[in-house]
């Protein structure tokens, strides 16, 4: 286990590069910053000149590839860092430099267990991507097939675990603090950022999402996921299919080749409202760079890293908010957040559902590009506040996703209406899933589940109250005080924080 002294140190270099670009004034000028947490980065800032507008993204990409992984994670965040980081984070380009092609193609044979001349007949050693996790090259298979090969950087691994043991390290601090840091729930955060980059750091699970979101997406003809080549993937490899299409950040190209940007935009809009609502399972990054129009005229995704799920229960809640946002139902959609949990009890249903409508009113009906989704967010943002409702970490994960389709769909069709768009989905959606028939089904099922539990019930009964002469329960084990070291905890963490506050001013000092 890594030493609080460490963890302490790597926040402060840390630290120092936030503080270059202007990132640590925020979390001094917040009132709801804890203390320790406000001297922290005073000390990191300390000699530093402070530049007026701060340049978030940037710090993050100076500080590694861990860093951008959480950046892009904190985007979706704005109630933790901020509109204005949170905005300036979604502009995080997950690039850098590429590894060398020797030590990739040793990974590639490493991984797949054969030389790289009998899986591939040709592989480009200029990769047409280089990300912060892994690099994709341009290969043919042996059997003529175009294919991407991702393979995850030499050492990755490493950094990334010893850069999320300190995440989670400073997030349990913090949330101890209690008050607002606690509402926000940081520990949760850093929990779902580890689960994210385990993800990505396995590629055959990136590539078992790819294949269960091309399974899901069948119905949806306009939108294409591209085939993954299992006999060339393993953990630290991907092969997949080539996508050979216009990026749909290149809108001139797109143009020029006569496609119909409204309707890619209607198919964009549609298939993921069926990934979110209908299936439950979503592609959580779909920025421009990861969406083609292919010659035919449908839609493509690529880089299957980030996903998210959603249980059912939760996309009932989800399509019901959805749907009465888009028609006025506020005291509805104000009642489903006081049956989710989501609102604490003894706030007012009355009161909650005229907080939504002063946020939801004003965009009703307007195209997108007359909305501000920054205002949308920060007035939903402080009804969470207000009514001390606990951050829902998938939800946030969806409604970053939500913002940032909307941007792919109103940069092909500045006149589209989200609402209007998606109203005729949700209002089938919700009446197949709400109707007296799906009531009647789940009724049956929550039955038969009931019944089967039977047997299993009387097993139990049978264990703790057993028939004259079987052998008796064990008893329970007594419950045992456990020492309380809280002042030895507080001493070393006051000394981890002394001794680095001190090595900080020598290395300005020198």
């Amino acid at each position: 286990m890594t030493a609080p002294l460490v963890h302490v140190w790597r926040l402060l270099r840390w630290g120092r590069v936030l503080a270059r670009h202007g990132a640590l004034g925020g979390i001094e000028r917040d009132p709801m910053t804890p203390a320790p947490v406000r001297r922290l980065a005073r000390i990191a800032r300390l000699g530093d000149r402070i530049p007026r507008v701060p340049t978030y993204a940037a710090a993050f990409q100076d500080i590694g590839p861990a860093a951008i992984k959480l950046g892009q994670a904190l985007a979706t965040r704005p109630d933790l860092v901020g509109d204005e980081a949170a905005r300036d984070l979604l502009k995080l380009q997950d690039s850098l430099p590429p590894a060398p092609f020797e030590r990739i193609r040793d990974a590639i044979e490493q991984a797949l267990e054969k030389p790289v001349e009998q899986l591939f007949a040709e592989i480009d050693p200029e990769p047409v991507g280089a990300a912060s996790i892994a690099q994709v090259h341009r290969a043919v298979t042996i059997d003529g097939r175009r294919v991407a090969v991702k393979v995850l950087r030499p050492g990755i691994e490493e950094d990334f675990a010893r850069a999320i043991e300190t995440y989670e390290w400073a997030a349990a601090q913090v949330e101890n603090m209690g008050g607002e840091a606690a509402r926000l729930r940081p520990r949760l955060v850093i929990e779902h950022f580890r689960q994210w980059t385990l993800r990505e750091l396995d590629l055959r699970r990136e590539a078992a999402s790819a294949s269960e979101l091309r399974e899901n997406l069948v119905a949806e003809s306009g939108f294409y996921v591209p085939e993954i080549d299992w006999s060339r993937t393993a953990r630290r490899v991907m092969t997949l299919e080539w996508i050979d299409g216009i990026k749909l950040s290149d809108r001139n190209a797109l143009l020029e080749a006569g496609h119909d940007l409204k309707n890619l935009a209607a198919v964009l809009v549609r298939a993921f409202l069926r990934q979110a609502v209908v299936d439950g399972f979503f592609h959580a990054d779909l920025h421009q760079g990861n969406l083609f129009c292919l010659h035919d005229g449908r839609l493509a995704a690529i880089d299957f890293g980030i996903m998210g799920r959603v249980d059912r229960r939760a996309r009932v809640w989800l399509a019901e908010i959805l749907y009465g946002l888009i028609v006025g139902n506020y005291r509805r959609v104000a009642e489903i957040h006081f049956e989710a949990q989501y609102v604490p009890p003894h706030h007012s249903v009355e009161e909650f559902a005229t907080a939504l409508r002063a946020v939801g009113e004003p965009i009703r009906g307007l195209p997108v590009k007359d909305i501000s989704i920054g205002r949308m967010l920060e007035g939903l943002f402080t009804i969470t506040r207000e009514f001390d409702m606990p951050t829902q970490p998938h939800l946030l994960l969806l409604q970053k996703t939500m913002v940032m389709e909307e941007g792919v769909a109103t940069a092909l069709d500045p006149d589209i209406n989200m609402w209007e768009t998606s109203e005729p989905f949700l209002r089938e959606w919700v009446r197949s899933e709400l109707g007296p028939e799906a009531a009647m089904a789940d009724r049956i099922v929550r039955d038969f589940r009931t019944f089967a539990m039977i047997p299993e019930l009387i097993r139990r009964i049978d264990h703790y109250y057993p028939p004259p002469g079987a052998a008796p329960p064990e008893p329970p084990l007594r419950q045992v005080a456990m020492i309380q070291r809280r002042g030895s905890v507080r001493y070393a963490l006051t000394a981890a924080l002394a001794a680095a506050a001190g090595a900080a001013a020598a290395l300005l000092l020198s």
